[in-house]
């Protein structure tokens, strides 16, 4: 027992007692209480944040940070997640044809250094340091690409001297103050799948993530230049359908990419994150009641042929607009996409940023975003919201994470299971036990690993009180959520008084959660 006290506390050294900290973050969940039919989530929600790095807009929140502070900025805001029940990041690690990774196919970021092609000093991984970090929160980490910009001013001297364009001119176009890949251009998604096959088979990422910059957004009396790819290479599109083209370049690109990560990890999903409005109704008369921009049209993308085609697992349009708004009701396009999801995860992106800043009253009465998502919960097929982005949700403007903490995310969530997505449960942990170590009553159990020595992603402990088990679908019951096989249960003596029963579930990469497992009734 001394050799199981002295692993216990060489550990929590070991880690700063982040676990412990997180641990005593997420003792309110035990405290049952009646939650309001709208306002109370499933056991399974998701809960994300964007983390934006390019023009160092969330983090690193300087260029010239030095690594130390990077990683003690990246541990604050997922110790802060943790606290406000985020589940999931989507962390931009390929913002302008760059890496926040060490690739040997495109150059370091700038927004990491401050010079793109410069490696951090002392060397570093950011990104398998957030992943690390992340997971040992229990938070997914979504990995962030924007597949075609390049620049994102007209200055080409910010590229690194070995960066493709140097070598290889043809493939990029000008189109505004900004430069582009050509997505009509066959090397253009060789390279971008290159891209995401390093990510997938290098890093144990939970999903690839693409937002809403596809073909860019139209500039006023300027045409985007890739004609002459078109008449090179029209794969079968006459003169005169060139957008259908061009819609077709996206769509290929969305099926290789789905293709490329699934033949690695068939657990890992694929996302994207669209604009708001498929097509107006005016337009189309499957389309949606606005007056908005057309991600089909403008953008040439049809992520309603993606989504009917499985080509994605889930999607995320990027509401950015007030319930009531005149030209893109709120309301109105969760209604519109819970109806055309075909199967498909849907999660509900929102604009935390326009909270005080939007001109409209909605912005500045109450929480709007609080409201948006008592609304989304009317909705069965909304699974979840992604929050843009993380400096201002943790702004906590207008009192948005309290109301969160208190209200829309009392307790703990898993991440939605993708119905798409084949995967078995994972084992259920064994030898689920209760020992006294001094001072301290630790539940432990047995480590768990999936067939071929996976590792589980976390486990689940729950508590009952008295000596039955109750609802396990109910979030209320979650103690927490850990990576660990052992949890002190010392400091719950106060709250939880009486008979209470514990049990253990694991849950694995495709998010499934095994069978519970029981045994553990103690007064303590």
């Amino acid at each position: 027992m001394a050799f199981f006290s002295h692993k216990i506390n060489s550990y929590l050294y070991a880690t700063k007692f982040i676990m412990m900290k997180k641990f005593l973050i997420l003792l309110p969940a035990v405290v049952f209480g009646f939650q309001s039919l709208f306002s109370q989530s499933g056991k399974h929600e998701m809960r994300a944040v964007w983390i934006a790095t390019v023009a160092n807009i969330d983090w690193p929140t300087s260029a010239q940070l030095s690594v130390e502070q990077q990683k003690q900025d990246m541990i604050t805001m997922l110790n802060r997640f943790a606290e406000n029940r985020i589940n999931a990041i989507v962390i931009q690690i390929r913002p302008t044809a760059d890496a926040f990774y060490p690739s040997t196919i495109e150059p370091w970021s700038k927004w990491l250094t401050g010079r793109q092609g410069q490696r951090p000093y002392p060397f570093y991984d950011p990104l398998q340091f957030i992943i690390e970090e992340a997971h040992r929160r229990c938070i997914e980490v979504h990995a962030w690409l924007n597949p075609y910009r390049v620049t994102t001013t007209n200055d080409l001297t910010q590229l690194n001297e070995n960066h493709l364009y140097r070598f290889r001119p043809e493939l990029f176009v000008k189109y505004g103050d900004k430069y582009y890949f050509n997505p009509g251009l066959d090397a253009t998604r060789q390279l971008l799948n290159r891209v995401i096959q390093d990510i997938v088979e290098r890093y144990d990422i939970d999903a690839i993530h693409f937002d809403d910059y596809f073909y860019p957004y139209p500039e006023k009396g300027e045409k985007f230049a890739d004609t002459d790819a078109f008449r090179q290479y029209p794969r079968g599109f006459s003169d005169g359908q060139l957008n259908d083209w061009r819609r077709n370049n996206i769509n290929l690109l969305i099926a290789e990419t789905q293709h490329t990560i699934k033949s690695i990890k068939p657990w890992v999903e694929f996302g994207v994150s669209p604009f708001g409005v498929w097509r107006n109704a005016r337009t189309d008369p499957r389309g949606s009641a606005t007056r908005a921009l057309q991600n089909y049209d403008d953008l040439y993308a049809d992520v309603l042929k993606w989504l009917k085609d499985g080509t994605i697992d889930y999607v995320a349009p990027q509401l950015y607009w007030e319930i009531g708004k005149t030209t893109a009701d709120y309301r109105l396009l969760v209604d519109w996409w819970s109806k055309n999801t075909f199967g498909r995860n849907l999660y509900i992106g929102v604009n935390v940023g326009h909270l005080d800043n939007q001109k409209a009253f909605a912005w500045h009465n109450g929480n709007e975003i609080a409201r948006q998502i008592t609304l989304n919960r009317h909705y069965p097929k909304v699974n979840g919201v992604f929050f843009f982005s993380a400096k201002t949700f943790l702004q906590n403007r207008r009192g948005l994470l309290d109301s969160l903490r208190t209200n829309q995310y009392k307790y703990p969530s898993l991440s939605p299971v993708n119905p798409t997505i084949r995967g078995e449960i994972s084992p259920s942990p064994q030898n689920v036990r209760m020992i006294k170590d001094g001072k301290h009553n630790y539940l432990i159990w047995d480590e768990v690993k999936e067939t071929g020595g996976k590792e589980i992603a976390y486990y689940i402990v729950y508590v009952f009180k008295g000596k039955r088990v109750g609802n396990l679908n109910d979030p209320a019951h979650i103690l927490t959520k850990t990576t660990n096989t052992f949890l002190d249960l010392s400091s719950l003596k106060q709250t939880l008084k009486g008979y209470h029963i514990f049990v253990v579930t694991a849950v694995n990469r495709y998010k499934y959660e095994s069978k519970p497992e029981y045994g553990v009734t103690r007064s303590l």
